[in-house]
């Protein structure tokens, strides 16, 4: 059976359904968080079988790759929501806005006040995340921890964005718990009340520390 066959979709994304379930029902009065299916890498044959199984809310990392397959799965299934949980150039702003339904990645004043200008241009107002290098990391992406607080009032206040929550990927070679806590304590004292957090070996941990979208990918499509 090929991996992406739609029997072996269906059947991985249950599983992963099941096992968000499961982590949500620890927690009193929670419910399992959205899942961002990561489709990066995979073209529309393999996004497909997702699709016909329910899946809506997708993750691409490029604007240039997401261009190349998304119009035509979109214009089949109208409701489908796509992220963009990558970095973004300014350059790419424009089709960025008006590709995608979630920015994720917002994390710099430059960014945030083109991202303002091409909404009000395409007159589309997306929801937007604040992209946090939880971990401090010199090769991520993400704003400082210290200026979060700021820079989420900033882009609402100062560029009229919507932000509704903060996004992060930990150091991959530590425990993810202490930094999902920490964007969750950040996330409440800006003011927003969602959490981009947690990936394919860590997303049941995520959910226990409050997250409201997990982005799966490989647990999804198999190895790239």
């Amino acid at each position: 059976m090929s991996p992406n066959a739609p029997e072996t979709a269906a059947q991985r994304l249950a599983e992963i359904k099941n096992r968000m379930n499961r982590a949500a029902g620890r927690i009193e009065g929670s419910v399992a968080p959205e899942l961002v299916a990561v489709s990066k890498t995979f073209d529309a044959r393999a996004i497909q079988p997702l699709l016909v199984a329910g899946q809506r809310h997708f993750g691409e990392n490029r604007v240039q790759e997401a261009q190349a397959k998304w119009p035509g799965l979109k214009a089949d299934y109208p409701d489908i929501v796509l992220h963009l949980i990558g970095p973004l150039q300014t350059n790419k702003a424009a089709d960025a806005v008006a590709l995608f339904d979630v920015i994720e990645s917002v994390d710099r004043d430059k960014l945030a006040k083109i991202l303002a200008g091409e909404m009000k241009k395409q007159d589309r107002s997306l929801p937007c995340f604040v992209q946090v290098n939880i971990g401090g990391e010199d090769q991520k992406a993400g704003i400082a921890i210290s200026e979060t607080v700021e820079f989420v009032a900033r882009c609402r206040d100062q560029y009229g964005l919507d932000i509704v929550g903060l996004m992060c990927i930990p150091p991959l070679e530590d425990a993810p718990g202490p930094f999902f806590a920490q964007l969750a304590r950040l996330a409440e004292e800006a003011g927003v009340t969602q959490l981009s957090m947690g990936m394919s070996a860590d997303f049941e941990t995520a959910i226990l520390m409050g997250a409201t979208h997990v982005r799966v990918g490989s647990a999804l499509f198999g190895t790239r």
